[in-house]
């Protein structure tokens, strides 16, 4: 049986992992093998760097490069001296990536020099004058040896000041608090301004520990990660889950499915971690018979049945179905590896222990199972956006529970049902439908693989419903059937008014592999007058 860490906060879990674990290995990345004692040592080397440079309590510090062991190594010494390791966007435009760094009060970044296409180097020197521009950033701590002019490196040598900087890095991790800020993530913005979410030390471990206990993970799991680390699913879900459970992750710096699937093979992954673009482009990747998975075992995924079920159909039979935000420490719910198929391939699973659920109809009132109403939980929830209080406020309602935006139903058992968010309902001829009741008549045809339906502008209705139907490969399917099937199942008012037949491959998803609702209608259907 698994045992908690006695931990709760980040630089005390640290030595509490390298008393379990020491000689097992924690991370595999871009050449690099660690063990959880070498992990250690590269955390305490760069706490070090970051002492003498002056970072302490509540400053931050951002992150910024692709899935490298140096990711985990830098979060964990940012945190260790008691600052704030600031997730930034390593997909973000040079307009975006200024925004995070002020909007964070990044006093540092710790950055690679590129990453794919991004030359951050250039993107920061686009961004001069720094001082006026950014007056907080006081510099730029990179890894590798070919750095640009004027940044720092990540490490240095040791002077005669060691003993006491290591008594001072000593003294700031004890000063450490369970209830004192962690990380500073950003939300992925697809649709607004990206939020500062704020994550505290003592949840960070907790929760995610219980994530793993629902995937029953163990120590010396191997977890193929190609999730980009600074997205909460990756560096709180998965990172955290895994090394609390003495578990190595094994990083793929950007994904690539060939790639991936000669990772999982020669590292003997047992666990999968990835969205469902990730899992369809493994599971139809052409030489997928080449490879062996038989390693794979549970892990977490998120959407439809059909995409969970590609995930079960790689080798990863007792994967989880999950269901969180950013605000939620990764995920409130997840299903049970143990728990019978069918309900892994349709529910998010039950609160995790510390979390408590509410499904909540418009006007306030707690539902009954069975009814969909917005879901709200309470317990390991974020302690406030940055710089945001207002939004702080309006995100808790009157009995303390964080208002998810989500639509949702539990049934008799306590087990969530997602249904969609809340701002996607669609109000037609002034009657309020829900995309999700009538996505879930659409997949109950057997040529339909996967539906998303979405309100389309109209002069006369304000909007009609408009479907993007992706039949199952070789499916003999009209528009016709599709109009038909929905009028025998749904009332008149819910039917399709516009139906387009798609590859799922053309669906837009943000980077997090979130299909972008906001883009669908303008992407697929042409104004409409009434």
């Amino acid at each position: 049986m698994n045992r908690m860490p006695e931990s709760r906060t980040l630089p005390k879990l640290v030595s509490e992992l390298i008393a379990l674990y020491g000689e097992r290995e924690a991370v595999v990345g871009n050449g690099q093998r660690l063990t959880y004692a070498q992990l250690g040592a590269q955390v305490a080397a760069v706490a070090r760097r970051l002492i003498r440079l002056g970072v302490g309590h509540g400053d931050k510090v951002g992150i910024l490069m692709g899935n490298r062991p140096e990711w985990i190594v830098s979060a964990l010494a940012i945190t260790s001296v008691g600052g704030v390791a600031v997730a930034l966007n390593s997909w973000a435009t040079p307009r975006e990536l200024e925004h995070l760094i002020r909007h964070s009060d990044c006093r540092l970044l710790i950055a690679a020099p590129r990453f794919l296409k991004h030359d951050y180097g250039a993107m920061l020197d686009g961004m001069a004058p720094l001082a006026k521009r950014l007056p907080l950033l006081q510099g730029v701590l990179g890894i590798g040896d070919d750095l640009p002019v004027g940044w720092m490196p990540l490490l240095d040598a040791d002077g005669s000041d060691a003993a006491a900087v290591d008594a001072e890095m000593r003294r700031a991790g004890d000063a450490v608090r369970p209830e004192d800020l962690a990380f500073l993530l950003y939300t992925s913005g697809s649709t607004s301004t990206p939020k500062g979410v704020q994550l505290v030390h003592g949840s960070v471990i907790a929760n995610p520990w219980q994530i793993g206990e629902r995937q029953h993970v163990v120590a010396g799991d191997r977890l193929w990660l190609a999730v980009s680390l600074f997205w909460g699913l990756g560096c709180v879900n998965a990172m955290m889950n895994l090394l609390t459970h003495g578990g190595c992750i094994v990083l793929q710096e950007s994904f690539d499915p060939g790639a991936a699937l000669s990772l999982i093979q020669d590292e003997r992954c047992t666990l999968f971690y990835g969205t469902p673009n990730m899992a369809q482009a493994l599971h139809d990747h052409p030489d997928r018979s080449r490879y062996d998975l038989s390693t794979l075992r549970g892990g977490a995924t998120l959407g439809t049945p059909e995409q969970v079920m590609r995930v079960v159909e790689l080798g990863a039979t007792q994967i989880c179905n999950i269901y969180g935000l950013t605000e939620t420490y990764g995920n409130s719910h997840v299903t049970d590896a143990g728990d019978a198929l069918e309900r892994r391939l349709t529910s998010c699973g039950r609160p995790l222990p510390g979390v408590i659920q509410r499904i909540v109809a418009p006007d306030g009132a707690d539902l009954p199972p069975g009814r969909i109403g917005e879901v709200r939980v309470k317990g390991h929830v974020t302690a406030g956006y940055h710089k945001d209080e207002a939004l702080t406020r309006q995100s808790i309602d009157e009995q303390g529970f964080f208002r998810t935006g989500d639509l949702g139903y539990v049934d008799e058992d306590g087990y969530l049902y997602f249904c969609g968010r809340l701002k996607d309902m669609v109000k037609t001829g002034g009657i309020n439908v829900a995309p999700a009741e009538v996505e879930a008549v659409l997949m109950d045809h057997p040529s339909i693989c996967v539906a998303y339906v979405v309100g389309v502008p109209d002069d006369s209705r304000d909007e009609i419903l408009g479907a993007l139907v992706v039949p199952h490969p070789g499916a003999n399917l009209s528009i016709e059937q599709v109009v038909a099937h929905c009028r025998a199942n749904l009332a008149a008012y819910k039917v399709p008014r516009l139906v387009r037949f798609v590859e799922e491959t053309t669906i837009p998803l943000t980077v997090t592999g979130k299909v972008q609702k906001n883009k669908l209608a303008e992407t697929f259907f042409a104004p409409v007058a009434g």
